[in-house]
């Protein structure tokens, strides 16, 4: 019923809010974007995008056909892949961190498990810095991790900045230590923060310590202290404290594709292409 070369530039202006943007990702004329659009819509019964001069927005129904769109192609490509004969197999160890559980990557997951469903996909979530150790023992065949910003390592996919991050209604009476949630020792946010905070003068106390991103969260909601996530990570019910409370400059983070080089590396890059392409022209 839906044309998946229609679905796709669908999809690119979905992605961009932009006609123009959607034809130099696609490498057509913007004349044959708007053709593909009004046949979409024409099949679908629906308007899906409405724009002016100033702005493209997505209708109601255009935020429905979007998800429709991507479950469809991967389907399509699936199918594909597994008649041409070229459907890969195999086992993929793959290692997230904990934050970035709160992010898009987990749709990025099920997609790729939608176009490659012979790859048996095994998910660790976890710290950092374990999920690193995990790898070096061998244990996984890739992780998407929080490194050291400008480390030589891996793929570096973006890089964001640390923030202190803070209740609205959080205080901190002057010249008290600064009340620390925090992830465990050795945990990169933990130390890059501690080290930030003595350079400065300032006297810290660590006021709960968690494994979990969740609880991270809880922590800070409940007004028991403050955190340092990546900027991108933030969430709307929090700000930033760093200008209320005078605190140091943290510093930046990587995330990055870490690869085990002696894994199936044709498993390893298809996933990292899923993530990279994904992220390319969108955040995570």
């Amino acid at each position: 019923m839906f044309d998946p070369v229609q679905l796709r530039t669908f999809l690119a202006v979905a992605e961009t809010l932009s006609f123009t943007r959607a034809a130099e990702r696609l490498e057509l004329s913007q004349p044959t974007v708007s053709q593909h659009i009004r046949k979409l819509e024409s099949a679908a019964g629906r308007i899906l995008i409405t724009r002016d001069t100033r702005e493209v927005r997505m209708t109601d129904n255009g935020d429905a056909m979007a998800g429709f769109a991507r479950t469809i192609l991967a389907s399509h490509e699936a199918a594909a892949a597994y008649f041409s004969g070229s459907a890969m197999r195999g086992r993929l160890r793959f290692g997230m961190a904990d934050d970035l559980a709160i992010t898009g990557l987990p749709r990025i997951l099920r997609n790729f498990r939608q176009l490659y469903p012979h790859i048996n996909l095994e998910l660790t979530v976890s710290q950092s810095d374990r999920l690193h150790r995990k790898l070096r023992s061998g244990q996984l065949d890739l992780v998407f991790i929080k490194w050291w910003a400008g480390g030589d390592e891996g793929t570096t996919v973006r890089r964001d900045s640390f923030a202190w991050v803070g209740q609205e209604h959080t205080s901190i009476e002057p010249g008290a230590p600064v009340p620390l949630v925090s992830y465990p020792a050795p945990a990169l946010s933990r130390k890059l923060a501690i080290d930030a905070l003595e350079n400065a003068g300032r006297t810290w106390r660590i006021t709960c310590t968690t494994r979990e991103v969740n609880g991270i969260l809880a922590a800070v909601r409940a007004g028991i202290g403050i955190a340092v996530l990546p900027q991108s990570l933030i969430p709307d019910d929090l700000t930033q404290a760093h200008s209320r409370f005078d605190l140091p400059a943290i510093g930046e983070v990587d995330f990055t594709l870490v690869p085990n080089p002696l894994a199936n590396q044709e498993l390893v890059s298809a996933l990292c292409s899923a993530i990279l392409d994904r992220t390319m022209h969108k955040s995570l």
